[in-house]
């Protein structure tokens, strides 16, 4: 079933010759017999598996990977994974990505066989999820009009449970979630750009520093949590309450707390023990949570501080605010 649902947000494609869209494998579709996991005579290939929920913008993904430089096919099967790269790899295919749809009950573990045949054959497979919250996708799919593949004669929110069922396998074995419920075009251009547009290496680890709201519930994706809030609320300071911790007098206010230097250092020393650790373990994203209670104060300003300390380190990082403006 192609993927014509809401996706999210909406990366324009581009212009000329393109990769093979909307299901489409191009001149090339034609897979030789014989190609089996067991052919040795092509290259090893990056390759990016893109999957994830309806409408959480799996399509706008691939096309943003598309823009930088990866060969990309639209709802591919599990089964023809390997011969679809191997027969790129023979046509000088070295970064491949696939978007991939749930078809099945068996769809996670079909999905995570076949990725398991590629790593065999020397390729290196990277897993992309791809998610929104139910509320998102609720509102995406009514906005256009449409039905969600799994719904049937129930209601949109019956279709996102059951697929969620279908993904959880697959979702747990990711090596990227790439939540859209609060990103918008370049946001997400940016997501994906700082962890595949780098030609010819893979970035030793990726940091997020995301800063939120406990009254908006845990980021689901959060590696570490951290609790902004036995620092000084500056809500309640009339000339403060208007103003986020990305201003500078809020942004102060917060550092300045006697607590505040002595945290960041003792747990930037913390991160520097752990980053290289995961390194070694092959991890290659982390997503650092800072949180407190509505997310526009404290843990904006404790976010960003992370991510600058971070990147003084050398380590890509970047400050994100999941709830900033929702007050």
């Amino acid at each position: 079933m192609s993927e014509q649902q809401p996706t999210g947000p909406d990366v324009p494609a581009p212009t000329g010759e393109t990769a093979p869209r909307e299901g489409q494998a191009g001149p090339q579709a034609d897979v030789p017999a014989g190609l089996d996991a067991a052919s040795t005579e092509t290259p090893p290939v990056e390759v990016v598996v893109v999957t994830g929920l309806s409408g959480a913008g799996k399509n706008s993904a691939g096309r943003v990977l598309e823009d930088l430089g990866w060969y990309v096919v639209d709802n591919l099967p599990p089964a023809l994974l390997l011969p679809m790269v191997e027969l790129g790899a023979r046509g000088d295919v070295r970064r491949f990505a696939a978007v991939v749809d749930v078809r099945s009950r068996a769809f996670s573990s079909d999905l995570l066989e076949a990725i398991r045949v590629l790593a065999e054959a020397g390729h290196r497979p990277r897993v992309v999820y791809v998610h929104a919250r139910d509320e998102v996708l609720v509102r995406r799919y009514e906005s256009n009009r449409r039905e969600h593949p799994l719904q049937g004669s129930g209601r949109i929110l019956d279709g996102i449970t059951a697929e969620r069922a279908l993904v959880a396998g697959i979702a747990g074995e990711a090596d990227l979630w790439v939540d859209t419920s609060d990103l918008n075009v370049h946001q997400l251009r940016a997501t994906l750009e700082n962890a595949f547009a780098r030609e010819g290496r893979t970035p030793p680890l990726t940091a997020t520093v995301l800063s939120f709201g406990f009254k908006y519930g845990l980021p689901l994706d959060a590696d570490l949590v951290v609790d902004a809030r036995f620092l000084p609320n500056p809500h309640w300071l009339p000339e403060l309450r208007p103003h986020t911790g990305q201003d500078p007098d809020v942004r102060d206010y917060v550092l300045g707390q006697s607590d505040a230097g002595p945290f960041l250092d003792r747990y930037t020393e913390v991160l520097r023990l752990l980053i290289p650790g995961y390194r070694r373990e092959g991890k290659r994203y982390l997503t650092l949570a800072v949180g407190c209670t509505g997310g526009k104060h404290r843990s904006v300003a404790i976010a960003e501080e992370f991510a600058r300390r971070l990147a003084a380190d050398g380590i890509d990082a970047v400050a994100r605010h999941r709830d900033l403006g929702r007050e």
